[in-house]
């Protein structure tokens, strides 16, 4: 595997979560990070900021850039873009992991919550490889990798909340036909997804206690992203990684550590069937 030390990474959704914990683990390892996100001041439910994630980051003796980042303004992501280039004179890996949730059937989506997570979710993932690409094409590993599920098209996960399974499935699709495309620049494009519930504020303010309590920390999401980015881009690209199956095949099997209870059985994550 490579090396991320002096490797410049975009994560886009990074004031909390798996993407804060990316962020941060990805930091450890000698990346600069460009930590962006709508978030500038506390908010009452959520915790984290965009700058207090930075200040973590340059605690750790590592390079930031701060970014304010609406990911449905497409000039914002352009702009942002141009100034990550600038500031490290080089962009090697973009990380897709903002993300929008309503769990909320077709009668009671509206059509404002529709629009939102295909604009977070499915738009964003594309505007933002987008804008990075022609970047990307001059990076020596150059790595997309998307927070999206494998697609799955078991009727069970589309049923319930078709319209944020159709948003999340955009992002994995971007993966797919990306993959393909950018094969020839060397340029890898994969999904990751937890096999499990992660213990985010999206966990918390979206399911009982006990789904909190039977879920991960973040730390497992972000082990596995962080040695996927090591990966070789001209041979590992278009996959679709499940965390604790691509830890497991790389010789990593304890995973007590990541449990937010330990002894407590676990709860499977949306869009896998086992």
């Amino acid at each position: 595997m490579g090396s991320l030390t002096g490797k410049t990474a975009i994560i886009t959704g990074s004031s909390r979560g798996i993407g804060r914990e990316i962020a941060i683990t990805l930091a450890k390892m000698g990346a600069n990070i460009i930590v962006t996100g709508k978030t500038v001041s506390p908010h009452p439910k959520l915790e984290g900021t965009i700058y207090t994630v930075a200040e973590e980051i340059d605690k750790l003796g590592a390079q930031v850039l701060v970014i304010e980042l609406d990911v449905r303004d497409e000039l914002a992501i352009q702009e942002m873009v141009a100034t990550a280039y600038k500031q490290f004179a080089g962009i090697d890996i973009l990380v897709n992991n903002a993300s929008a949730i309503s769990l909320s059937d077709t009668l009671t989506t509206p059509l404002k919550k529709f629009d939102l997570m295909f604009a977070v979710n499915a738009r964003a993932t594309f505007a933002c490889s987008q804008a990075c690409i022609p970047y990307l094409k001059k990076a020596e590993n150059a790595h997309i990798l998307n927070l999206s599920p494998p697609l799955n098209m078991n009727p069970r996960w589309f049923k319930d909340h078709v319209a944020y399974t159709m948003s999340k499935y955009g992002m994995s699709m971007c993966t797919l036909g990306m993959a393909e495309e950018l094969k020839p620049f060397s340029i890898a494009v994969n999904s990751l997804w937890p096999k499990t519930t992660i213990a985010t504020a999206a966990i918390k303010n979206n399911f009982p206690e006990s789904i909190y309590q039977a879920s991960r920390l973040p730390s497992i999401v972000a082990k596995a992203a962080s040695m996927i980015l090591r990966e070789d881009s001209r041979s590992v690209t278009g996959q679709f990684f499940i965390d604790e199956n691509y830890l497991s095949a790389k010789g990593i099997t304890d995973f007590q550590q990541y449990a937010v209870s330990p002894g407590t059985p676990l709860q499977n994550d949306f869009f896998l069937d086992e």
